[in-house]
């Protein structure tokens, strides 16, 4: 099971860059940078709600579930 967050998607649909994205939300750009590459083991409701409320989105928006068989980085992560 994975959970692919779509930050890059709604960036380009409001035209918005990751440096903005950062400073309206408050976290750093390093963190910002493991949630938009898929390195973030979880996300706190109150990070998802400034990210949507900065992006003017719903969480569905920027969250995405793909299973194992859809996604072959995780499959050849859990083979590991």
């Amino acid at each position: 099971m994975a959970i692919i967050i779509n930050i890059d998607v709604m960036l380009a649909k409001r035209k918005m860059s990751v440096t903005e994205l950062s400073e309206r939300v408050g976290i750093t750009m390093a963190n910002l940078s493991i949630l938009k590459n898929g390195k973030a083991k979880a996300v706190r409701l109150s990070t998802l709600e400034a990210i949507c409320k900065a992006l003017e989105c719903q969480p569905g928006d920027l969250l995405e579930y793909r299973s194992n068989d859809e996604d072959p980085q995780v499959n050849s992560s859990l083979s590991r």
